[in-house]
């Protein structure tokens, strides 16, 4: 029997209330593919591309470009050709008298992030999803948070319990970060996992995250069932000190927004309340002294310190090296030359956030290395 189906205004991260639609890139009356990107959505975090989550004849678009709605609102409907107009109006009618009942019920089951007390410092983390089997745990990198996830986190949670953590001096931690280097930082998630009762994960780290990752593998093998770095630190030596310095001593809007820029492939995804965002949390007490030494240890004299592709080799687990192919921060060459049981996937038309520019298709690559 044919159905109807909505499609409705994706919820990215737990900030998202609700999001613009930039721009439709389907037409009405176009079949579209499930996957396809059919509309350009910018939320206070970032701008993406919205990919469709059915597949079908686009029959309805019922909001317009530039127009803002709240998360789960219709934003068009999906049928085959042998559904008739009345019956669309129909379910267009149901799914608006429904919508605000649901919104708030859904808003009050919403998860929020939580701090715990691990290795003398308090952490703040993000877990979703309830799941058996070895849980999924997310290491964003230099100057992120755990809302780097947004488009990962609920897509693992789904089939896996997944935590994704904010490092010392970084989000809603502690800002004191130890000796700053990656060792500090891998005891801290050692902490972290020990404190949360996780005996094993399937580690996703990314840029410095990515480089934690690695060594916590290194380090503690029985602690990691995989290993997927995203765009890692600690494979080569080079790496963009200028958006290093400009991250930490860059305190104006504009001059910051093109700073953030040099992250992605587009520009266009970094948006004011993303700068703005960055602003508030380079303004707490502590994240100057804290990013100025994590940055002086772990990339003194604009090179990266620790070097760990020599190691690779020891990996006792799966693990894979996600990489954006127009990276400007850590050049995707540093992937050259892996041991043959660490697999790389680069990826067109992404920079250093290739997690979220393609968000997809690392989704597709974490979820199969965690599934094995």
């Amino acid at each position: 029997m044919a159905e109807i189906h909505p499609i409705v205004m994706p919820k990215w991260g737990l900030a998202m209330q609700e999001g613009m639609l930039a721009a439709w890139h389907v037409a009405e009356g176009e079949a579209i593919a499930k996957g396809q990107e059919i509309a350009d959505i910018e939320t206070s975090k970032i701008a993406n591309a919205f990919e469709s989550p059915v597949a079908g004849p686009l029959r309805r678009r019922l909001v317009g470009e530039g127009e803002t709605v709240p998360v789960g609102a219709l934003l068009a409907v999906v049928a085959d050709a042998s559904i008739g107009d009345d019956a669309i109006d129909s379910f267009v009618h149901e799914f608006q008298a429904s919508f605000a009942a649901s919104a708030a019920e859904a808003a009050e089951a919403a998860p929020e992030p939580e701090l715990i007390d691990a290795g003398g410092r308090r952490l703040r983390y993000l877990k979703l999803g309830e799941a058996d089997g070895t849980p999924v745990l997310f290491i964003h990198g230099f100057g992120g948070d755990l809302n780097n996830w947004l488009f990962n986190q609920p897509a693992l949670a789904e089939h896996h319990t997944t935590y994704a953590l904010d490092l010392p001096g970084h989000g809603g931690s502690s800002k004191e970060v130890g000796t700053g280097d990656v060792a500090a930082m891998t005891a801290a998630v050692q902490d972290f996992m020990a404190a949360v009762g996780i005996a094993r994960a399937h580690l996703v780290g990314h840029s410095l995250g990515g480089a934690i990752s690695l060594d916590l593998a290194l380090t503690d093998p029985e602690r990691v069932a995989s290993v997927t770095a995203v765009a890692p630190a600690a494979l080569g030596p080079e790496i963009s000190i200028a958006y290093i310095d400009g991250f930490i001593g860059t305190s104006r809007a504009r001059k910051l927004k093109s700073i953030l820029e040099m992250l992605v492939y587009d520009p266009d995804l970094v948006t004011n309340d993303m700068v703005e965002d960055v602003l508030r949390y380079k303004r707490l007490d502590g994240v100057d002294g804290a990013l100025t030494k994590v940055a002086s240890v772990c990339f003194a004299g604009g090179r990266q310190a620790l070097l760990l592709k020599p190691r690779l080799a020891e990996l006792k687990m799966p693990a894979q090296v996600v990489w954006g192919r127009e990276d400007r921060i850590l050049p995707v060459a540093h992937g050259e030359g892996l041991p043959a049981a660490v697999t790389l996937a680069v990826l067109d038309q992404a920079g250093h956030l290739v997690h979220m520019e393609k968000a997809a298709d690392v989704n597709a690559l974490i979820a199969r290395l965690a599934a094995g």
